[in-house]
């Protein structure tokens, strides 16, 4: 028997019956790159699955017909639609309706994913009797709803636990993590694996002749999800969790755990908490300003059109930051060489890209491709065939521009030039230039393997096309591109640098380090500002702090008014503000036994809010949204808060003014209101 689809308009999924009983159903999502389950595309599935019920093949094989992966998950910005409307009720239920009527077919279906699987992509696998996926380095299966601010909610966070058992569910869907082929076979979450080019083949294997579960794998999966195992567990997930956000910040995490802990009984009385728990959540600030930084970060994306060009990457300057960007463009396949006058520095930064090639090429082929990409070029022979120049030497003027006039000398006729500076105004940098059209900033951020976002610093003769190509490269080395104006200190640290001063400001006063660290992480900071130092390097940061502080008319505390000692810089000489051992700062004594200055979570934040109302009055990025991006993904600015500009809309402009106030009355000017607070776009 074979199901009849005549007279079904389908524009998403495409029946392909096979001689010998099997339906093929591919997904290939009408005007879209990437497969994403959109309210259209279940109520499609849901057509073809009534056809299935009622003439069920042998078998079923559910297939993408996308070359970018499998499905994403559910369409985020439909998402976003929804709970603006307040109907996420209502596509939370249809969505699990639609899989369980999957999962209840008549015949046995296997997912057979290739490329990534997220969210309800994994959702959908799961209520497959079976799934196979691909030994390729695309293909990665997770549920990351959680960084979302909800579970999992059209059926992985009851199916999940049943299928791999409690602890590996709970570690992939706390963690909002995707798993490797062979790391999701290892669990029990894939039945099998196979190449690309055999997924169909294997998949009709698979129907045919369906490996049996061991029974430890099934004796794990059915007692952890009794009713005593989940009272005990849920406290030792609640703790581990707890070590790492707090409820009050990012609810869902706790949320999910508390809802399986006390939810047993039939599948549908299971989804129905899965479903009120999402429905919850998707209405808390934190569910709506994670949603929206997972927008803003599509937008960043979007931002990168065209091809860049750029096959030869020559970098200036082998210290922490030229060292790291070079390692970081060979491991996305770029030809680099790395110059520096200093031997010991080069070698230094190709020990390091070797640890970062160790950590994220485990192929031993591949590893060794990435090693040989990046090449030690003492002399400057790179820079002839070059696609870009890369400066990243020290922070001063005079040395960046006499090193221009050397390089542009030597580079091809259409290569472009580009400086890490990260707080140096362009225009100290343009005179002397042949070519200023093709010379921008390119700001990365500290450390390069882990922060997403490079500043493209633009200036007025900057070439249009130069600027398309170098988000496109960013796009490449997978980092987040954003325009911003060529003023002293960009987007990030302009608005990051009152910050860490007025830390410095209160450290100078005898505010405990722990204390200042703390007021910072209670508003939901990924880490204290003094430790923040510390890492960057106290001589980095009284740098920086140099330039921008004249600029900003904000005085300098003593620590950043005299260079550093030497041993003192910090995290690298194992002594700054705190000790430092193995790579983490030393925080004797406890934290709640310090009486906290009622003022002082104020003192530190809101000076970047303040310098966030100036930096988009004078337009250094093109709009509020774009700024919240920048400060978002460059500063690490507590995401369930949205960003400064959301910050200021949530809490309410007027609140906010007032709380300036006060701490100019009581601490000085610098905490004057900065020009920009009248602009319409502060408004909630």
């Amino acid at each position: 028997m074979m199901p009849h689809f005549d007279g079904l308009p389908l524009r998403h999924w495409h029946p392909r019956p096979r001689e010998d009983g099997i339906l093929v159903l591919t997904l290939t999502r009408a005007g879209q790159a990437v497969n994403s389950l959109s309210a259209e595309v279940l109520v499609e599935l849901n057509e073809v699955l009534a056809r299935i019920e009622a003439e069920p093949p042998r078998g079923l094989i559910i297939l993408s017909g996308q070359s970018r992966g499998f499905i994403a998950g559910a369409d985020i910005h439909e998402f976003s639609r929804f709970h603006q409307e307040g109907t996420v009720a209502d596509a939370i239920a249809r969505g699990q309706r639609i899989l369980t009527r999957l999962a209840r077919l008549p015949c046995p279906s296997v997912a057979a994913i290739h490329g990534f699987c997220m969210g309800g992509g994994t959702e959908l696998a799961l209520a497959c009797r079976h799934r196979i996926a691909t030994l390729d380095d695309s293909t990665r299966i997770g549920l990351p709803e959680i960084r979302l601010g909800i579970i999992p909610g059209w059926g992985g966070s009851v199916r999940l636990p049943r299928l791999v058992g409690a602890p590996a569910a709970f570690d992939m869907m706390l963690s909002g993590r995707s798993l490797k082929p062979q790391d999701a076979h290892a669990i029990g979450l894939v039945d099998a694996l196979c190449p690309p080019e055999a997924l169909e083949t294997q998949a009709v294997r698979l129907l045919q002749a369906p490996p049996s579960r061991p029974l430890g794998k099934r004796l794990l999966a059915w007692f952890s999800n009794l009713w005593p195992a989940r009272q005990l567990l849920a406290p030792v997930l609640r703790k581990q969790v707890a070590r790492k956000a707090r409820k009050a910040h990012y609810p869902a995490p706790f949320a999910l755990i508390e809802t399986w802990r006390r939810t047993g009984g039939s599948l549908d009385k299971r989804l129905a908490a899965e479903r009120h728990t999402v429905v919850k959540l998707a209405q808390t600030p934190t569910a709506g300003n994670l949603v929206r930084a997972y927008l803003l970060q599509e937008r960043l994306k979007s931002e990168a059109r065209g091809e860049s060009a750029i096959h030869h990457v020559h970098v200036i300057g082998a210290g922490v930051m030229g060292g790291d960007i070079a390692a970081w463009s060979a491991l996305k396949g770029f030809d680099v060489t790395l110059q520096d006058r200093d031997d010991q520095a080069i070698d230094k930064a190709l020990d390091r890209a070797r640890t970062l090639f160790d950590k994220r090429l485990r192929n031993p082929e591949k590893h060794r491709q990435a090693v040989a990409r990046l090449r030690a070029d003492a002399p400057g022979e790179g820079l002839s065939r070059a696609d870009i120049v890369i400066e990243a030497i020290v922070e001063n003027p005079d040395i960046k521009r006499n090193l221009y006039a050397q390089a542009q000398t030597q580079m091809k006729a259409d290569a472009l030039l580009t400086s890490n500076t990260s707080s140096i105004p362009l225009t100290q940098l343009l005179p002397g230039l042949a070519h200023p059209g093709r010379f921008a900033g390119l700001h990365y951020f500290n450390p390069v393997a882990l922060m997403p976002l490079v500043e493209i610093v633009t200036h007025p003769d900057l070439e249009v096309a130069v600027g398309n190509r170098l988000a496109a490269f960013c796009k490449q080395l997978d980092k987040l591109p954003i325009k911003v104006t060529a003023g002293p200190g960009f987007l990030v640290n302009r608005v990051l640098f009152p910050y860490l001063l007025e830390a410095m400001h209160a450290y100078a006063e005898g505010i405990p380090p722990l204390l200042i660290d703390k007021a910072a992480l209670d508003f939901g900071m990924p880490m204290g500002p003094l430790e923040l130092i510390d890492t960057v390097g106290l001589d980095v940061a009284a740098s920086v702090a140099g330039e921008l502080a004249p600029f900003l008319g904000l005085a300098l505390p003593a620590a950043f008014a005299t260079a550093p000692a030497a041993g003192g810089r910090g995290k690298k000489d194992g002594q700054g503000i705190y000790r430092w051992e193995n790579g983490k700062p030393l925080k004797p004594g406890s934290k709640s036994a310090l009486p906290m200055p009622d003022d002082l979570q104020d003192r530190l934040i809101l000076p970047m809010v303040n310098e966030a109302v100036a930096c988009l009055a004078e337009g250094v990025v093109a709009d509020a949204e774009l700024l919240d991006a920048g400060i978002l993904f460059g500063t690490g600015f507590a995401p369930f808060r949205g960003g400064p500009i959301q910050y200021i809309r949530q809490t309410g402009k007027a609140q906010l003014l007032d709380r300036l106030a006060a701490l100019q009355a009581r601490h000085g000017e610098r905490f004057a209101p900065r020009p920009g607070w009248h602009d319409p776009a502060l408004a909630a």
